[in-house]
């Protein structure tokens, strides 16, 4: 019998759970469908027993609890199973909120995009400035062993998701983290499978911010005019804000070119100095404007932590470059939505020599449900070409979505396909993203591995 049991364990919020729980001496064991590295892996170095699929029996011995991921629901057989025996459970941002973030300052990053990015960042920053921080981050940075670990400092980093807490609980996670200090990264129409409209969103975001005490301080991208109509709800809290955009105006701004490379750091109008890194992208410029402002908050000195993110190793799947292969140079991002594909692509085409070619796919709920189809060609236009998985299962048109790009863009019916029209187009010099929130049936390795 384990302590724990957790449903959609291999999630990056639910996996990095299970390496909290670990460390705090508790027996884990997990269900998931679809188990794929890096989480899967990151948890049988931890020796927590993974269960593929959600077979009621996997709760025999009965858990003492069971912790329910937000993707399962009503008449998944294993949540039947918890409910019908009259198991214990909780969601997994009720039992993050309850057993690690009590009594901890927490600082919580917030946004549609780059809050993975930015959680490492600041834990990093924290990390390097002797603040030993616990942390949860949403993916796999390369300055940790592993995605979440307690830590004994006062700061605890979480990556404040909006999405639904669980079947049972349809606050967004973030809601229970009450965090001291909170970077609100940006805000767009996202998850259009849980919310009907932007102003939902916004809602959800205000309620957030009703839990941050007066004391704390609130981070805000500047000119985001969604976290301003938040923050016109009622704020109660200090807030700063940040801007890595050429023109725009805030109290801590980024000044680079759009590669990134390198960047100048200003507070209030006051230069603090330069760094390079390893990152690239005004994007992701923003990503550590905003985490420097983060670290200054709970106490420690801008300009020691700017020096320190030069060596800051960046997070899997955020513009990772896999290999070279053919004189052709792979990367790979997790991007999903409209506006994270096209800074992805800027971010790709700076500093690159010969063509910039797009593996997309249309995996998230909301690129699934076509909410984002209309914006999808614009996004890619920074690309010289585009190679787009259309499963026979996607309901909308995507040849038709991205007519406007010509022969440009290519839909393909399956990954095999798409990697032998791939193979056929590239040349040496050429850079390949390719860009999806899931597996992609392991479509970058393999292409790397010659098909």
């Amino acid at each position: 019998m384990s302590d724990l049991h957790i449903l959609g364990i291999c999630g990056t919020f639910m996996g990095g759970l299970a390496a909290l729980a670990r460390e705090q001496g508790l027996s884990v064991s997990g269900s998931d469908s679809g188990v794929f590295p890096p989480m899967s892996t990151q948890l049988e170095a931890l020796q927590i027993q993974l269960q593929e699929g959600y077979d009621p029996a996997h709760l025999n011995p009965p858990p003492g609890e069971v912790l329910i991921g937000n993707a399962l629901s009503r008449g998944n057989p294993a949540v039947e199973a918890v409910l019908n025996q009259g198991l214990r459970y909780r969601s997994g941002p009720q039992w993050l909120a309850e057993t690690v973030l009590a009594n901890r300052c927490t600082i919580g990053v917030a946004g549609t995009h780059g809050k993975t990015t930015t959680t490492a960042i600041v834990a990093f920053l924290l990390e390097r400035l002797g603040a030993d921080p616990g942390f949860l981050i949403g993916g796999v940075a390369h300055d940790f062993p592993r995605s979440a670990r307690l830590g004994s400092g006062e700061c605890f980093v979480v990556e404040a998701d909006e999405y639904d807490s669980a079947f049972f609980d349809k606050r967004s996670k973030f809601v229970h983290y009450r965090p001291q200090i909170a970077i609100l990264n940006n805000l767009e129409f996202d998850h259009a499978d849980i919310f009907d409209d932007l102003a939902a969103i916004e809602r959800q975001f205000h309620h957030l911010v009703r839990t941050i005490p007066g004391r704390g301080r609130i981070i805000v991208k500047a000119a985001d005019e969604a976290l301003q109509r938040v923050l016109a709800k009622g704020c109660w809290t200090a807030v700063e804000s940040f801007s890595a955009e050429p023109g725009v105006a805030a109290d801590w701004q980024g000044q680079s070119d759009a590669e990134g490379a390198r960047f100048a750091l200003i507070h209030r109008g006051q230069p603090l100095g330069e760094v390079s890194w390893q990152m690239r992208g005004r994007h992701n410029v923003s990503n550590a404007v905003a985490a420097i402002a983060a670290v200054a908050a709970a106490g420690h000195d801008p300009v020691e932590a700017l020096k320190h993110l030069a060596k800051f190793g960046g997070v899997r799947r955020r513009l990772e470059h896999l290999g070279t292969v053919r004189g052709v140079e792979v990367l790979e991002d997790f991007a999903h939505h409209p506006t994270a594909i096209a800074v992805t692509v800027e971010a790709a085409r700076a500093g690159a020599h010969g063509r910039l070619i797009v593996a997309l796919e249309p995996r998230s709920n909301s690129m699934r449900a076509g909410a984002h189809r209309a914006a999808l060609a614009p996004s890619l236009e920074g690309a010289d070409a585009a190679f787009v998985l259309e499963r026979a299962d996607l309901p909308w048109d995507a040849a038709g979505a991205l007519a406007s790009l010509g022969n440009r863009a290519r839909c393909v019916a399956s990954v095999d396909a798409l990697l032998v029209q791939l193979s056929d187009y590239c040349r040496p010099g050429d850079r390949v993203v390719f860009m999806s929130n899931g597996s992609f049936d392991n479509a970058p390795r393999r292409w790397l591995a010659g098909g």
